[in-house]
């Protein structure tokens, strides 16, 4: 799974990146990697439910500690960890390339399929 986390409240990004966006998501899906994502709006609108010392809170948005949130996500499905790892890197590489003010943390991350064994 890839996330793009970025600083709240920077604006929209530039129509050249979500065009390099559609291209590269077009390429990503014909080949059978990209499964599924989108962005997610801003904190304003979020709703946080917060577990601590057995006790359930809500919290609604916006969260004026936010400094950074996730701005997208992508579920993807490789072969490999090293190609895995290279199309996170194209993938970061656009944000770069069609939006080089801002300041972007595009993460990789493995999905688990269930519980580990703790015995393995």
């Amino acid at each position: 799974m890839g996330f793009v986390r970025m600083e709240e409240g920077i604006g929209m990004p530039p129509q050249a990146l979500f065009d390099a966006m559609d291209t590269y998501i077009g390429e990503q899906t014909a080949k059978g990697v990209f499964l599924d994502g989108g962005g997610l709006f801003g904190t304003e609108d979020a709703v946080n439910f917060v577990v601590r010392a057995g006790e359930v809170s809500r919290v609604d948005g916006p969260y004026a500690e936010a400094k950074e949130v996730v701005g997208g996500w992508s579920l993807l499905r490789y072969d490999t960890l090293e190609e895995a790892v290279a199309a996170q890197q194209e993938f970061a590489e656009l944000h770069a390339e069609h939006w080089p003010e801002a300041t972007v943390v595009a993460t990789l991350r493995q999905v688990a399929e269930g519980p580990e064994d703790p015995t393995a």
